[in-house]
């Protein structure tokens, strides 16, 4: 199953990299809401069309099969949302959160299944080379700096794609990865730094 949605620029971010969230709903967010919740399939689009690119970014870094589990999160969205209440920053909590939960499935599902190897299966290529990436630090290539964030030590990786890409605040990425706002912090801040080492010695430019 592949969900997939046009990509898109957002704002700023801290840490010297650009948050790339898509057209952001805003204040018009709890009137689409409610049309979704009561079954309007446009307003579910519109919803979906906002969040989707920013999901796959998340997911290409967590796990190699992040079409499939973005699918399974629409799915679990879909299925939930009747019974959800919050704004647009809570919504994106949400998303992400199910998402997380979704990809530590499929690794659980994926390391019950016999062995592929990576030449075979084509799962290399797809994990070492995000086709739509457009995450960027100031002076580095969007495609590159994604494929270098996947590099970092797993939890770093996963803290600066929630922080830059989903445009979450410290306290919302610390539930959703079940650490302290201060491990956050700390792991946003090495991760960055690495990632500005990483940059530097691959010499990789725009």
């Amino acid at each position: 199953m592949v969900w997939d949605a046009p990509e898109g620029r957002g704002s700023a971010a801290p840490g010297g990299c650009r948050a790339d969230t898509g057209p952001v709903i805003g204040a018009a967010f709890g009137v689409i809401l409610g049309s979704a919740q009561a079954g309007d399939e446009a307003a579910f689009a519109r919803i979906f069309r906002d969040a989707q690119p920013a999901l796959l970014r998340y997911l290409r870094v967590i796990t190699p099969e992040a079409e499939d589990v973005a699918g399974d999160t629409w799915l679990q969205v879909a299925a939930g949302l009747a019974g959800f209440r919050g704004g647009e920053k809570g919504f994106r909590a949400w998303l992400f959160t199910i998402a997380r939960h979704r990809a530590a499935d499929a690794g659980r599902s994926r390391a019950r299944r016999p062995a592929v190897p990576l030449a075979d299966s084509g799962a290399a290529e797809h994990v070492v080379s995000p086709d739509s990436a457009d995450l960027a630090l100031e002076a580095v290539s969007a495609r590159a700096v994604v494929a270098l964030i996947a590099a970092l030590p797993r939890d770093q990786a996963e803290i600066i794609m929630l922080r830059v890409v989903a445009d979450l605040d410290v306290g919302e990425v610390a539930r959703i990865v079940g650490k302290t706002p201060g491990a956050v912090r700390v792991a946003a801040h090495r991760g960055l730094r690495r990632l500005a080492g990483l940059t530097q010695r691959a010499g990789v430019t725009q």
